[in-house]
């Protein structure tokens, strides 16, 4: 009997065979997003298809978690996957464990985390921008030696502020080599003394102006001293040397317009400016000449002798005055000077000396008569102490008669403190006793 195989056999069967072959278990695939859908599990499902082929794809909450980017509907991507098969409907399809976008995608990705990076770190901080000089005496160009871009810059600083210098640094703004070579070009034009720094290019792809997007480049430029105008590409054409630069050009043109003031603008301001000072300076001299016309219909000035006759006579006061009071300054001191001739006088001054001299004899008697006073009782004091003392000295008490008890270097006043058998040393008024106690006998006994 033929024996015939069930669907779910085959299709394990099937998948058996693909799961085991090592060239299905990890596979590259570029190709359009399709069918795109997030499941609330976080899973993503959706197909990936060319012009010619559609394949179903799936990727787990685990690896989507991993992505740096939103997959969307339409999105070309590279991706790594394993071929299996589905069982419950029988199909193949590809289980995803890595995705990234493909080509000039990829290139945008790449440029929106570095922004978010660099901005994190704080390099397109308003707070880090410098002031381009407004009448700069040099101007450092960077770009390339040939092209629309320096050849637009020099037209129009030329025409617009033809005064200022311009030194000229051809720049590869293009290639494997522009990035190392730009950096160098930056910091070579901050050792100038310049005033201002202009970097551009004219416009081009994603690709083209990719160098200006490295973050070695924007490192270079946060880093000059010298303000720095990013003119790269057109108007529409951002790169974050554009964020990083102290002032973002839409074109090289308008980077020299930034750069520079307009002569044009400068010679009108400056006939203005004349013109104002010339008005300000003819109604000065209108104000004053009236001034000077009513001073001169002045009565005094048509009779000099009245502006100064008053003056003469208020002189004469003053004068008048001064003599006065020096006269009467110098009384003053001619009065002092007769009190201290009296004062100072051989006479006076002899009667002044023996007054003193019998003043201080008395002061000397009275003085020698209040220490000898002071002296004697003194001496009666101290006498009464020293009979005090002799009355309570030790001394005297052995002279009577009586002795001093020491025991172990104490001094003994009751018979408690003794014991028989104990070593005493009796101090007497000629000497010392060492004695061994026989008994004690205490009065209260």
């Amino acid at each position: 009997m033929t024996d015939y195989l069930t669907v779910s056999t085959l299709t394990k069967y099937i998948k058996y065979k693909f799961d085991q072959d090592p060239h299905l278990q990890s596979v590259l695939i570029k190709g359009e997003l399709s069918n795109f859908k997030k499941h609330s599990s976080g899973h993503l499902y959706f197909n990936v298809k060319d012009k010619e082929s559609v394949i179903s794809a799936m990727m787990f909450k685990g690896s989507a978690s991993k992505l740096n980017f939103e997959p969307k509907e339409g999105d070309e991507v590279l991706l790594e996957a394993r071929v299996s098969v589905y069982e419950r409907r029988g199909n193949y399809q590809i289980y995803v464990n890595k995705m990234q976008l493909d080509g000039i995608g990829n290139l945008y990705q790449k440029l929106e985390e570095l922004k978010k990076k660099l901005s994190k770190e704080g390099y397109f901080d308003n707070s880090n921008k410098k002031t381009i000089p407004r009448f700069p005496k040099k101007i450092a160009v960077l770009t390339a030696s040939t092209g629309a871009a320096i050849r637009d810059i020099h037209s129009t600083i030329n025409s617009r502020y033809p005064l200022v210098e311009q030194v000229q640094i051809s720049t590869l703004v293009q290639g494997q080599q522009a990035k190392d070579d730009i950096i160098e070009k930056i910091k070579y034009a901050d050792q100038l003394d310049v005033d201002t720094i202009i970097v551009g290019r004219g416009g081009g792809s994603i690709e083209d102006l990719w160098n200006f997007n490295e973050e070695e480049v924007v490192k270079a430029i946060f880093e000059c001293q010298t303000p720095i105008i990013s003119a790269v590409g057109h108007e529409t054409d951002f790169t974050l040397s554009d964020f990083v630069a102290d002032v973002r050009a839409a074109t090289p043109t308008q980077a020299a317009v930034m750069a520079t003031p307009d002569q044009y603008e400068l010679l009108q301001q400056i006939k203005q400016y004349q013109f104002t000072l010339t008005r300000h300076i003819k109604q000065y001299v209108e104000q004053h000449k009236k001034h000077l016309e009513h001073l001169a219909s002045y009565y005094k000035f048509k009779q000099p002798s009245l502006l100064y006759d008053q003056q003469i006579q208020k002189r004469d006061d003053l004068e008048k005055q001064l003599n006065q009071k020096l006269a009467s300054k110098l009384e003053q001191q001619q009065h002092q000077l007769n009190i201290l001739k009296q004062r100072f006088n051989p006479k006076h001054l002899e009667t002044s000396i023996i007054r003193n001299q019998q003043q201080n004899s008395q002061l000397k008697s009275r003085l020698t008569q209040k220490l000898n006073n002071d002296i004697s009782q003194y001496k009666n004091a101290l006498k009464s102490k020293i009979e005090q003392l002799n009355q309570l000295s030790p001394t005297n008490t052995m002279l009577r008669g009586y002795a001093i008890v020491n025991k172990d270097d104490n001094v003994v006043t009751s018979t408690k403190d003794m014991s028989e058998n104990d070593e005493i040393v009796l101090t007497m008024k000629d000497g010392q006793i060492d004695a061994i106690v026989k008994k004690v006998r205490c009065n209260d006994e």
